[in-house]
C-alpha cells in the first residue's frame, strides 16, 4: 500500500487506480459538499504527476462505509468495467450486525429509493441480490462476510435490516447500538476482469472491527493475502 497525505493507494498503473476509503468519506460530490471527497482527492493526485491526467468513477461506496474503490484513468477503460461490471466482479464486505445469525442464505428484495433519499424494499423497484457467510457471532452480534451479486444503493444495509440484524451504527436502517463510533461495513475485496486480465485488491480489516472480532478478522486476512498479490500490508 502506497501512503500519500491524503490516500491510502492500493494499485496504480496507467489505467486504473485503486485507493482505501475511509469510513465519512464521500466517493463523489453532492449538492452540500463538492471539496471533501475521494474522487476529488484522486483528482488532484492524478493531476499532480499531470495537468492533463484526468479520472473517472467506475463505482462508489456509501460515505460511511470503508475500503476499496476503484478509479479508471480514461473513459474508455471505465466504459468495459461498468459495461460488465456485475457479471465480471466480485465485490466482498465484512460487516458486523446487531444480534446472533447463524449458518449463510441468499437475501432478495426489491428496492425503491423515496424523495429523501432512503431506500425501501417492497414489490417495486430493482431486484438486490445479497449473499451472507456467518464468520462468528455471540449474544449481541455477528460478524458476517457478504458477496454482493447486484450493485444497488444501499442494498447490504436495507436488506441486513430487513431480516431484523441491521448493521450496527446505521442509524439510518434501525441501528440502535455504536460500539465502532463508525458503520460496520467494510469492502474488504474486489476482483475485476479487464482485457483477458483478471486482478484482485484486498483492503485490510479496519482496526475497530478487529477489536471485536480480532481471530476471525485475522483468519480473513490470511486467507485474503493467499488469493491477491497485488497488495502488501
Amino acid at each position: 500500500m502506497k501512503k500519500t497525505k491524503k490516500l491510502e493507494i492500493l494499485y496504480e498503473d496507467k489505467e486504473l487506480l485503486v485507493i482505501n476509503k475511509p469510513s465519512g468519506l464521500l466517493t463523489i460530490a453532492t449538492e452540500k459538499n463538492t471539496l471533501h471527497t475521494l474522487y476529488h482527492k484522486a483528482r488532484e493526485y492524478v493531476k499532480k504527476q499531470n495537468p492533463k491526467n484526468k479520472i473517472f468513477i467506475v463505482h462508489r461506496l456509501d460515505k460511511d462505509t470503508s475500503g476499496i474503490v476503484l478509479f479508471a484513468k480514461n473513459e474508455k477503460i471505465k466504459k468495459q468495467l461498468q459495461e460488465n461490471w456485475n457479471k465480471e466482479t466480485k465485490r466482498e464486505y465484512l460487516a458486523i450486525v446487531e444480534g446472533k445469525i447463524d449458518g449463510h442464505g441468499t437475501l432478495k428484495s426489491y428496492l425503491w429509493e423515496d424523495k429523501n433519499h432512503l431506500v425501501h424494499s417492497g414489490k417495486k423497484g430493482v431486484l438486490a441480490l445479497t449473499q451472507y457467510e456467518v464468520l462468528k457471532n455471540n449474544k449481541e452480534y455477528s460478524l458476517l462476510k457478504i458477496n454482493i451479486l447486484t450493485g444497488r444503493k444501499n442494498q447490504i444495509r436495507v436488506q441486513l435490516s430487513d431480516i431484523g440484524h441491521p448493521i450496527i451504527g446505521d442509524k439510518k436502517y434501525q441501528s440502535l447500538k455504536n460500539p465502532l463510533g463508525r458503520l460496520g461495513l467494510h469492502a474488504i475485496y474486489l476482483k475485476v476482469q479487464l482485457k483477458e486480465k483478471e486482478y484482485a485488491w484486498v483492503s485490510w480489516v479496519p482496526l475497530e472491527f478487529k477489536k471485536m472480532f480480532r481471530q476471525e478478522c485475522e483468519s480473513l486476512e490470511e486467507m485474503y493475502g493467499k488469493i491477491t498479490k497485488n497488495n502488501s500490508k
